[in-house]
């Protein structure tokens, strides 16, 4: 791995030799309070992961992203191509809260919660641990010729690898069809569902390559996310920082000597020792300051804390902590602009909360039929055909549906059938007739009010257009 210098670290990245080629990156396993508290977080996550899609709620499944289908259920609400504007202040209330925590808490999405670090730090890495051993084991394996060792660890990483990308592979597959379609798929055989078997092969595929192979190149090459921090923090945003004024000092970094007096000879606190270096996942020095390939893992945290114990110097040389507090020894404050953010934050909320409060579980829109005028009929009525379309969100049946007239004395004429049913998750769609009386109309281009009833009860209202005669105003 080529190291980072204080001169060249702006100008390379740390998975990059001197020659510009892929430098592979050795992390030595990280050992400290920080990992313990990112493992239970980790694997409360992946919990969730593996068992939302085979969470129900009223019926529905807890997420799902079904694009092809345009079916998706956030949280167990189910959201309809009709509901895209919810969606869309989902998205908005998310993007804005991502943003929120960028420029309070720097990358911390990254370190903690990101499937790609979780995956990657909690899963791939620690399998690679327990196979190829830690850092130092990794990089002689790396350097033998292919031997029986080798073969035989390599092909057991491998496999386990393609296991687990497989087993993500279909968890993500639930996510998409369902995780009922994919037991039934399971169930039936890959011979009957050929083109789900070809697009679970091409996930595990993707999966493999970036586990075994892309790794932290996800972050640094392919990930947004670093680029975009570089716009939002400031010097007030907490990152994972080397406090450079207790590590350097009037006479830098130098190695530690024993029964040394390191405050009398104005040394800094940092010993020189690299540990940081050699437990970084992207391969930085975060002695060089914040730079887009950390990730907030905290692994550097654990590693210098950990020496910093060994010859009884302060814990804390590289913690959380903002360029004010490392510049000017202040604590965090609640800025204006993260006040603004929250403000912001908190009105998104509550306008997606009540659109999920006043959202129909029935959609109805009743179109006037294009290119048709109305239709004058015998005692002075007037005609128009619409076409109707009735979405069931729910997961039962709705039953005897029929429309009636509210705003104008009329009647409603549905075209082949009074009533009707909507099964449960589907549509229904037809064509009906609204007759009005002239006399009650109040120009040419009426707004009519239309209550949709099932057994009696009101179900929806919806209003749509009705033409007459401008003679009739």
């Amino acid at each position: 791995m080529a190291e980072q210098g204080k001169d060249n670290f702006r100008d390379t990245i740390g998975t990059l030799n001197e020659e510009g080629k892929r430098a592979w990156v050795f992390p030595k396993k990280p050992v400290g309070k920080w990992y313990e508290y990112r493992k239970y977080v980790s694997y409360i996550l992946l919990l969730f992961l593996f068992t939302a899609p085979f969470i129900k709620i009223n019926g529905n499944q807890f997420l799902l992203f079904n694009v092809l289908e345009r079916r998706f259920n956030v949280f167990g609400f189910p959201f309809w191509p009709q509901d895209f504007y919810i969606f869309v202040m989902v998205m908005l209330v998310g993007v804005l809260f991502v943003i929120l925590f960028t420029v309070a808490f720097g990358r911390l999405f990254c370190g903690w919660i990101c499937p790609q670090t979780i995956f990657m730090e909690m899963v791939f890495r620690r399998i690679e641990y327990w196979i190829d051993g830690d850092r130092g084991k990794q990089m002689r394996l790396a350097k033998m010729p292919w031997n029986k060792e080798k073969i035989l660890k390599r092909t057991l990483k491998w496999s386990i690898f393609l296991i687990i990308s497989f087993l993500i592979a279909n968890i993500f597959l639930a996510y998409f069809i369902g995780s009922d379609r994919l037991v039934r798929y399971i169930t039936d055989g890959p011979s009957q569902h050929g083109s789900t078997l070809i697009s679970l092969i091409i996930f595990t595929g993707v999966f493999y390559f970036v586990f075994a192979w892309f790794r932290e190149q996800v972050c640094i090459i392919v990930c947004p996310y670093g680029r975009l921090q570089g716009v939002l923090l400031d010097k007030k945003s907490i990152v994972v920082a080397y406090d450079h004024k207790r590590g350097e000092k009037e006479k830098g970094r130098a190695k530690f000597k024993k029964k040394e007096n390191r405050a009398a000879t104005g040394k800094g606190d940092c010993i020189d020792c690299s540990q940081c270096v050699q437990v970084c996942p992207t391969g930085i020095d975060i002695r060089n300051g914040t730079q887009l390939e950390c990730v907030n893992c905290t692994a550097c945290i654990d590693a210098c804390n950990s020496m910093m114990e060994a010859v009884d110097l302060p814990k804390g040389l590289i913690r959380y902590a903002s360029e004010e507090n490392i510049e000017e020894k202040t604590k965090f404050e609640f800025s204006p602009r993260l006040k603004g953010y929250t403000i912001v934050l908190g009105i998104l909320i509550t306008v997606l909360v009540g659109m999920l409060f006043l959202r129909n579980d029935v959609e109805a829109d009743i179109l006037r039929l294009p290119g048709q005028l109305y239709e004058r009929k015998a005692d002075n009525i007037i005609s128009n055909v619409y076409t109707y379309k009735l979405v069931n969100k729910t997961n039962n049946d709705i039953e005897d549906v029929s429309f009636k007239l509210l705003s104008h004395k009329g009647k409603i004429t549905v075209v082949s059938h009074d009533t009707f049913s909507v099964p449960a998750g589907e549509f229904a769609e037809g064509t009906l007739f609204i007759e009005v009386n002239a006399s009650a109309l109040s120009g040419d281009k009426d707004k009519v009010v239309i209550g949709v009833f099932s057994k009696e009860e009101q179900i929806e209202t919806t209003r749509t257009a009705f033409l007459g005669p401008r003679s009739y105003k």
